[in-house]
């Protein structure tokens, strides 16, 4: 059975902004895994992670994601 990921409410409107911007791109789950990796990617590095900077790194992420796929093709 797959994981289940549930995300901070805060990052709530992360993981939606970013589900527009990857539209056909990643599901919501990955995006949502993604959002919480980089959650506590941040938190594991810098000792806070603010909406921002999860943000910048979870897009970061799903663009890499994204050219990986693509080069798959």
């Amino acid at each position: 059975m797959p994981e289940k990921t549930t995300t901070p409410r805060d990052l709530s409107p992360v993981v939606e902004r970013l589900n527009s911007e990857f539209t056909g791109v990643h599901d919501t789950a990955t995006i949502a895994r993604c959002v919480d990796a980089a959650r506590q990617g941040a938190l594991d590095v810098t000792g806070r992670a603010t909406p921002e900077l999860v943000e910048r790194i979870a897009r970061q992420h799903l663009q890499v994601l994204a050219l990986a796929f693509a080069e798959r093709r």
